[in-house]
């Protein structure tokens, strides 16, 4: 590749998340609202769907790696919620505990929660910024 020439990022592939049990990662998951695209189990991976899109969460099973806090700081992955207050409420009474109480953002809120390895997820809405969101650019993709 020369000087004049440079790649082009054509959008994401999949967020990849070290797990240390498939099975036990799927169903931590799909009690916070996951559903899974595929799992098979003989390669140690599942991908999680995410909306209407085709990358996804992707769990990959790594021998040896046990259960852990999150670090701080740690890498986070973010998704949009029509409503992170709401989404807090839904996930405890799915027994998934967010790791503290909704918090302000630039946009909205976001609440995040912590799988057994210590992989950070945030669900976060645009609720003070609605012109941001996707349900905003699905309006403009209809006019």
């Amino acid at each position: 590749m020369s000087d004049d020439e440079s790649y082009e990022l054509l959008g994401f592939d999949n967020v990849l998340l070290p797990v240390g049990n498939v099975g036990e990662a799927v169903s931590f998951y799909e009690r916070a609202g996951f559903t899974v695209g595929f799992r098979l189990d003989e390669a140690g991976i599942a991908l999680l769907k995410v909306g209407g899109e085709t990358p996804g969460i992707l769990l990959r099973q790594e021998e040896g790696l046990g259960h852990r806090p999150p670090p701080w700081p740690a890498t986070r992955v973010w998704l949009e919620v029509p409503d992170a207050k709401i989404t807090a409420r839904e996930l405890r009474a799915a027994g998934v505990e967010p790791l503290d109480e909704p918090f302000s953002v630039v946009t909205g809120w976001t609440v995040e929660i912590a799988d057994p390895w210590g992989n950070v997820l945030g669900f976060t809405d645009y609720t003070k910024r609605p012109e941001l969101g996707r349900r905003a650019e699905a309006r403009h993709a209809c006019t």
